[in-house]
């Protein structure tokens, strides 16, 4: 392949783009969108979800959250380049090489907590967190020009739904796994052996799922159009049009919307759960924390498909929607924050069994927490797919979400370590959403338009 000319694949070259006969058993197809989705969900069900789960324990299990902390902004700070850059990869390598590769990387930062759980060094999590990072590029970069570029376009906001209802299935498991493993450990202070171990069995489920994802060109929607092809080039290419991406108005719209939807996960896990609950009550949180997102992410794909005809008026319904919401969680947050801070811990953990009601706030609280992350990041997901209908952009697009949404991350986990007082840690968290939604507003008004609902045969 030379420097001008791009090569396409062979799926492109037998028909990539055309429509054909519409297929029978439209749903349950394994190379429809609804399937393809759906193991894709399964796929960040097994490694982002576990990994979610094991850092919404606080520490990572830990009773001393610093190597945790320092292994996240490892992960992070690897991300910010490799999310930029993921959409890259994932354009020369295909699916199922870069989803293969990300997951891989999963196993083994999980594996350095059990490691650490012996020998207390941190340098092992730390570099593994470092390739975590390098791989979670690639996955999400994956991700996100499958579920954004697969579905049918009147439709995204049901796909993106659907995904998120799985991969946050993930996290509701994981929460289970040290809560189950750890019961009657209601005064242990870290998680046991078995709990490491449980994660990376999924982890490892995680990289055999990714290569039951097909290419863009192989994967034919209800109606018999096949979706977008995507064009092979060099990865000098791919890092050329992901930096311009930096002068695209469209996506510096989108850049507080980043950086602030992963800012928050340092002082909700520490600072919420691992500060306020025993270790066998986190791991029971998580398991509602992770399903809130659930329900949050249908709720919101509901509203971005089918609340108005208008694409742009769904979406700033999407956004107003979110704000409002956004505004109460975070103002209940601020209410509870009053009760306590570093210099001031409470003097007994809470426990949902012996606590009583003081254990009902705090719960809702993180609850609700992890309900408006869902509804925030699957509006600015349908955002982003609204703007473009290709998978190579949309990797693109993703990967720079990731990318900036990761520094944000990186940040914000070197914020607790230094020990920033926690009301000055939600006050960040709750004026970077609030500055995001009349960007997302802009957005919406000059960059979305109106879909003609060509499609509008094509069915879920």
């Amino acid at each position: 392949m030379n420097g001008n000319n791009e090569e396409k694949s062979p799926a492109e070259n037998h028909g990539g783009g055309e429509d054909i006969k519409p297929p029978e058993n439209k749903k349950w197809r394994f190379n429809s969108p609804f399937v393809q989705v759906s193991v894709m969900g399964f796929v960040c069900f097994c490694c982002p979800g576990m990994f979610n789960a094991l850092s919404g324990m606080g520490g990572g299990g830990q009773v001393d959250p610093t190597a945790a902390n320092n292994a996240n902004t490892a992960v992070y700070s690897a991300f910010t380049v490799f999310g930029l850059l993921g959409g890259g990869f994932y354009n020369v390598l295909g699916p199922r090489l870069t989803l293969a590769a990300g997951c891989s990387t999963y196993v083994l930062y999980a594996g350095s907590f059990l490691y650490y759980n012996h020998h207390h060094h941190q340098a092992f999590a730390i570099v593994a967190g470092a390739l975590l990072g390098c791989g979670a590029g690639l996955l999400w970069a994956g991700e996100g020009a499958v579920m954004t570029s697969y579905p049918p376009p009147h439709r995204k906001g049901t796909y993106i739904a659907l995904f998120w209802s799985i991969f946050n299935l993930g996290g509701v498991i994981g929460g289970l796994i040290p809560f189950i493993l750890n019961y009657h450990r209601s005064s242990a202070a870290s998680v046991n052996d078995s709990t490491y171990i449980a994660f990376m069995c999924f982890m490892f489920a995680g990289v055999l799922l990714s290569f039951g994802i097909l290419p863009a060109t192989s994967v034919i929607r209800n109606d018999g159009s096949r979706c977008s092809a995507v064009i092979y080039s060099r990865p000098s290419t791919e890092a050329a049009a992901v930096l311009r991406l930096f002068l695209d108005r469209k996506m510096l719209l989108i850049v507080p919307a980043a950086w602030a939807s992963n800012f928050f996960y340092s002082y909700q896990f520490n600072n919420v759960n691992g500060i306020l609950f025993n270790l066998r009550t986190r791991g029971f949180n998580n398991v509602f924390y992770w399903g809130a997102q659930m329900a949050g992410s249908i709720a919101i794909g509901y509203v971005m498909d089918f609340s108005f005809k208008s694409r742009r008026a769904r979406g700033f319904a999407g956004i107003s929607l979110v704000a409002v919401i956004g505004t109460i969680i975070w103002a209940g947050g601020l209410a509870n924050q009053h009760g306590y801070s570093l210099n001031n811990l409470p003097e007994k953990k809470l426990d949902f069994k012996d606590s009583g009601i003081k254990f009902a706030g705090p719960f809702v609280l993180y609850m609700s927490y992890g309900l408006l992350d869902a509804m925030y990041q699957s509006m600015v997901y349908w955002l982003i797919g609204a703007l473009a209908d290709d998978s190579q952009t949309l990797s693109r697009y993703s990967g720079f979400y990731k990318g900036v949404q990761s520094a944000g991350a990186a940040v914000a986990w070197q914020v607790d370590t230094r020990k920033v007082p926690l009301m000055s840690q939600l006050i960040v968290n709750w004026s970077l959403t609030t500055v995001s939604y009349p960007l997302l507003v802009l957005l919406v008004y000059f960059y979305v338009k109106d879909d003609n609902d060509d499609d509008s045969n094509d069915k879920v």
